[in-house]
């Protein structure tokens, strides 16, 4: 069937939602959605048991999920449903998405052609959505977003999604994955009598919040037909084995000891010269490292300096700078995560050009996508520390020490883009 004009029936309208949702995912705009993409969506709005869909990355679930809740808030629009992810930014996100689909012509007319009423959201804020389709005296909104870190108490909804509230924390966090299970666990409790759970993600680790959802259904980058094999085999080669099986083959393998091995040494420091990047990781005292590092890329090379030091930031500050004004290198980027921007102010005052910037990426997995991607070009030159070159070498999930990966990686997030230019990517949070 086909969705356009400024006409359709009431049979086709509700056809559309009901029958064929990814032709009117289509309508959206959402066009890479397949007859697979149909069946989930069908069975998000349809389905009347607690279930799981586990999908490998890049399979457009998080979409189907929002083709969904506004299905729902269309055909059973007295129902009271919440949407979960882990942070309050990623509900924000689909939330939005949400209400863009329902403010969409398309959906308009849909509505129209079913209601004989023109479709108003009465409310659409970051995290709720109400329409004018509802007649439900409870004052509840219909759809409601909630951070897996949000208060639950008091809420009770005849639907709940949670998608992706298992990501790289859990991977890493024993304590993460447990408060997962807690908030999962306690899904249950706010679910009215005759509602259900319905689960979409990415397992992360064996023992993750997976490992109690029910009814799962598993789709992986092979049976889906998706992803190319040539793009399978590039994403294969950018991070590691374990994190392609879990996230792709959805299959959890032992994690590698050696992620980075075979490190290119001995190059000219000239080859480093003039650089515009540099980046300190500072250490504050107990066990941690300061790490410096001075970064050059030329015709697709990174060239390498760095030094590591298990000492104060305070107290190789001096040297630092030395060092930066050695190789007649530029712009300094420090992470104000952990001292509320003090060393950059510090910097500034002694005359060095400061990048500060928060931090919000997850540090395992910025080393293990950056870094590992592009470990083949990384060349180190005469000069840098052996226990710098070490501590990467040494780096695995369970590194006691990651100052000088987290320090490289940072900075060759800077410069990595996918087209290979040698403009930085990264935006400061000041000038």
């Amino acid at each position: 069937m086909t969705i356009s004009g400024n006409r359709i029936t009431r049979a086709d309208a509700i056809s559309a939602l009901a029958e064929y949702p990814y032709i009117y995912g289509h309508a959206l705009g959402f066009t890479l959605l397949t007859e697979l993409h149909n069946e989930w969506i069908k069975q998000m709005v349809f389905g009347e048991e607690d279930e799981t869909l586990q999908a490998h990355r890049g399979s457009y679930k998080t979409t189907c999920v929002s083709i969904a809740l506004a299905c729902i808030c269309i055909l059973y629009p007295n129902d009271k449903t919440m949407f979960m992810r882990k942070s309050d930014d990623d509900v924000k996100e689909i939330i939005e998405q949400t209400k863009k689909i329902l403010e969409n012509p398309i959906t308009k007319l849909l509505v129209r052609s079913i209601y004989g009423v023109e479709l108003r959201l009465i409310k659409a804020s970051a995290t709720e959505i109400t329409t004018n389709l509802t007649n439900d005296p409870r004052g509840t909104a219909q759809l409601v977003g909630k951070g897996s870190k949000g208060s639950l108490t008091g809420k009770h909804f005849d639907r709940i999604f949670t998608d992706d509230i298992v990501n790289v924390q859990d991977r890493t966090s024993r304590a993460e994955r447990d408060r997962t299970k807690v908030i999962y666990q306690e899904l249950q409790n706010i679910k009215n009598r005759g509602g259900r759970i319905f689960n979409t993600g990415t397992p992360w680790h064996k023992d993750d919040c997976f490992s109690l959802m029910p009814n799962p259904v598993k789709y992986d980058c092979y049976s889906t037909g998706l992803i190319s094999e040539q793009k399978l085999a590039d994403l294969k080669d950018s991070m590691l084995l374990s994190l392609f099986a879990a996230n792709y083959e959805l299959k959890h393998i032992a994690a590698e000891d050696v992620i980075f091995a075979n490190p290119q040494t001995g190059a000219d420091p000239a080859l480093c010269e003039q650089s515009d990047y540099c980046h300190i990781d500072a250490a504050y005292g107990g066990e941690d490292y300061t790490a410096f590092t001075i970064c050059r890329k030329h015709e697709g090379k990174y060239y390498i300096f760095g030094k590591l030091w298990h000492r104060h930031i305070d107290d190789v500050e001096a040297q630092i700078i030395e060092y930066r004004k050695s190789f007649n290198a530029g712009k300094i980027y420090c992470e104000t995560n952990g001292d509320k921007g003090y060393l950059a102010k510090e910097l500034r005052k002694l005359g060095e050009r400061v990048v500060p910037y928060a931090e919000k990426m997850n540090k395992f997995l910025k080393i293990t996508s950056y870094l590992k991607n592009e470990w083949k070009n990384i060349i180190f030159v005469a000069g840098t520390d052996a226990a710098y070159i070490e501590q990467i070498c040494d780096f695995n999930e369970n590194a006691e020490h990651d100052d000088a990966p987290d320090s490289l990686a940072s900075i060759i997030r800077v410069l990595w883009s996918k087209n290979g230019s040698d403009k930085p990517i990264y935006k400061p949070i000041w000038n």
